[in-house]
This record gives structure tokens, C-alpha cells and sequence, in this order.
């Protein structure tokens, strides 16, 4: 079945490049996108997609542009620009958020805020981002402006919430910057708590502003599970969450370790992650504000060692510093979570060749109508990785249970 004419920005957005395929068609294309990348390293597993792939984003960024009949809107750059195009309904974002953006955008009309125009550094509204709590359908709208002095924002806050009464915190974020990043630094509450709680796995997170979270909830429960699975965990390891962000994977994976440290740069995110630690009861997992090779590097050299190490880099994957201090804490087991292929065949490439076999590769779509996807690898050293293989030959025979499953 085509989908193309679902949407009459297709092609032109640049945000789903398969949108004209039916799912199965996509999930086929990105199996072999994903086997022609790492299947050197290990069977590629087929990929988990999704029940119902539409509407999956809970978290909506658009760009507030002013039309030419003097309307404001909400929309998306084209593919390769910054020419804003808008969007009447989007497939792949939640549609809640999608109505909170055109309130927005209609507010902003009549209360005379003017949009903040790239060319000319003029103007005061410059994007909106809506979270959606998947756990209580609770929102909250990040409104990203050139000023902290946002005109009439008293009644502009009444008057969303009033439409919108699952709206329970309202920030303004300013960035006063000429530059291409969507967030400034500094945060203004204008409503309610300023942040946002969602569920994972059974556990409460607490989400800024600025904090990393999944944007695909339905999909992200799966990924991690499979993700702490794939760490063969006994409850004894020191395990290193690297690129913790809120904290998700290594507080997910506290119940099944010794102790879990995680380390992130985002000051905003390990906030919430010590935040997101204390809420849950967990007591042993600690963050640290540091680089994560850093702080590898820093561990190996005081002769300490890790059990288990979870990578989450982000799209451009990781540094090679980053894999040298890897390689030099040589942990038992690596689960590398990556949403790059290109990015992660490259770091495979390095690890394998340092000691490590891949013993098992699971994709997910996170990101249907897109070509991206999620990817699990778990790692061994090599001496490891052997008595992995006999495991999984063994509980194929049906004598005995554990280690890491290739399925």
C-alpha cells in the first residue's frame, strides 16, 4: 500500500524518507541496510518494529515561521535547508502535541509576538517543543525565544492551559544566539513544576528541559530490557553507564548489579539522574559530571576495573579516545546502544579489533517512516566470548540456562 499522499510535505520536509513504502517494506529495507553494515561482525538479528508505527514521537520540536497571509505556524526544515515548511499533521508526532504547537501558533498571532526571523536576527519566538508523559499523558511546552521578555506571557500561559489542560508545566528558554542549536541555556518557569515525569520499566524519571529521553516510549522499554539482558548481569557487577544521560539505562539496570556509576557532561542531566536515583529508592548508583572517556581513562589508571560497560553515544557515535579508555578498562561485557550503523560498524571496528567478539546484534524501530533504527550489540572479551558460545550451544541442547542469546 503507497502512503505517499499522506502527507503533502513528503519529499520536501525531509523527515520521512519511507513514507511511500508500507511498514513491512521499511522494516525489509532496514534489515539490509543494517546487514550490509554489520553482519561481519555477527548475525543480525530481525528487526522489532512496531504494533501501530504511527504517532510514536512524545516529544515535538517545530520551528514557529510567519506565513504570507501573516498567520504564524509551526513547521519543519526542508531536507538540506532552513527553509521552514509546514506540516498540517504530521505522522510520526503525537497528535496531542501537534494541536498544543497550532494553540501555540495562534496564541502568539493574537497576542502580537513576533517571529523570529534567521536572516534578519529579528523577532522573539523562535521554536516550540512539547514532551508528552506517556504515563499520565501530561505535557509540557518549551517555548524558545530571543528574549527572556515574552509580551503578555501572564494571559498567554491561562489561556494554552485553558486549552489545553494536560499542559502542566510551561518553560520559556531563551537563546539569544545566532546559531543552529534549538535550546539556550538558561530556563524560565512559567508554569507549573518545569519538568516532566514519565515511566520506564517500572521506573519514575524525571525529564528537563534539556534532558535526553527516547522520544519513542513504546519502543524504548523493549530496547533497554533487551539492553540489560545482553549484560548478563548476576547482581555482583560494577557496571559504567557511559553517556547516562537521565540516568535511564543504569537505573533500569540497578536492580540486577553491585553498583552502577554513570557518567554524563549534561550538568542539567545528571541532576535529574541523582534526582531520578532518590525518587526510585535506588541506592546503589551514583552520577558523575565528567566526559566518560575521562573518566575510563581515569578509572584504568588507578588500576580499578568494570564488570560491564553501557554505550549510548549519540548519532556520531563514539570518540576515539573514548574506545581507547574503553579498551583500557577492558570490561567483561560491552552493550553498545547506538542509533548510527554507520557510526557503530566504525566502533565495532575498533573494539573487535581490540580484544572484543560481538556476540549478538538486535535491532528496533524507534523511528518508523524514517531509514533510522536502534541497535543493541553485545560484546566479550575474547576469552569470554568463548565460554558465551558454549553457553548458547549448551542451552540449545536444553542443559543448562543463561548467557547471551543470539536470538
Amino acid at each position: 500500500m503507497s502512503l505517499s499522499s499522506a502527507c503533502p510535505a513528503f519529499k520536501i520536509c525531509g523527515g520521512c524518507k519511507y513514507n511511500d513504502l508500507a511498514y513491512n517494506r521499511q522494516l525489509d529495507e532496514k534489515q539490509k541496510r543494517l546487514e550490509k553494515l554489520l553482519g561481519r561482525f555477527h548475525t543480525v538479528s530481525k528487526i522489532r518494529g512496531m504494533d501501530d508505527p504511527l504517532h510514536y514521537r512524545h516529544k515535538v520540536h517545530q520551528v514557529v515561521t510567519r506565513l504570507a497571509d501573516g498567520q504564524t505556524a509551526g513547521g519543519y526544515y526542508a531536507a538540506g535547508s532552513h527553509r521552514v515548511v509546514t506540516v498540517p499533521s504530521c505522522r510520526l508526532d503525537d497528535e496531542d502535541c501537534q494541536a498544543v504547537i497550532r494553540t501555540v501558533c495562534r496564541l502568539a498571532k493574537e497576542f502580537g509576538l513576533p517571529v523570529y526571523d534567521e536572516i534578519r536576527k529579528t523577532g522573539v519566538l523562535r521554536h516550540v517543543m512539547i514532551r508528552r508523559s506517556r504515563a499520565n499523558g501530561e505535557m509540557m511546552v518549551i517555548l524558545v525565544a530571543a528574549s527572556p521578555e515574552l509580551h503578555g506571557k501572564t494571559k498567554f500561559v491561562q489561556q494554552l492551559t485553558a486549552a489545553h489542560p494536560k499542559v502542566t508545566s510551561v518553560i520559556l528558554n531563551v537563546n539569544d544566539r545566532r546559531t543552529s542549536m534549538v535550546l539556550g541555556a538558561k530556563n524560565i518557569t512559567l508554569f507549573g513544576p518545569g519538568y516532566l515525569t514519565d515511566t520506564l520499566c517500572g521506573l519514575s524519571f524525571k525529564l528537563s528541559p534539556a534532558s535526553f529521553f527516547q522520544v519513542n516510549p513504546v519502543m524504548t522499554e523493549p530496547l533497554y530490557e533487551t539492553a540489560v539482558r545482553f549484560a548478563g548481569l548476576s547482581g555482583k557487577e560494577t557496571v559504567i553507564d557511559a553517556y547516562c544521560g537521565t540516568g535511564t539505562i543504569g537505573l533500569i539496570a540497578a536492580g540486577q548489579a553491585g553498583r552502577v556509576i554513570g557518567a554524563e557532561l549534561n550538568a542539567a542531566a545528571v541532576r535529574d539522574a541523582r534526582e531520578n536515583a532518590a525518587a526510585n529508592g535506588i541506592r546503589n548508583a551514583k552520577f558523575i559530571k565528567t566526559d566518560a572517556g575521562d573518566f575510563m581513562t581515569a578509572l584504568a589508571g588507578r588500576g580499578e576495573s568494570a564488570d560491564a560497560v553501557f554505550l549510548d553515544p549519540p548519532r556520531s557515535g563514539c570518540s576515539p579516545a573514548f574506545l581507547a579508555a574503553c579498551l583500557k578498562l577492558s570490561p567483561s561485557r560491552i552493550v553498545y546502544v547506538s542509533c548510527g550503523p554507520e557510526s557503530l560498524a566504525r566502533d565495532l571496528a575498533v573494539l573487535t579489533k581490540g580484544g572484543y567478539a560481538v556476540n549478538a546484534i538486535q535491532p528496533f524501530d524507534l523511528f518508523p517512516f524514517t531509514e533510522h533504527s536502534e541497535t543493541i550489540c553485545a560484546l566479550s572479551k575474547l576469552s569470554e566470548a568463548k565460554h558465551h558460545l558454549g553457553v548458547h550451544a549448551e542451552r540449545h541442547s536444553g542443559t543448562t540456562q543463561g548467557g547471551l542469546s543470539r536470538d
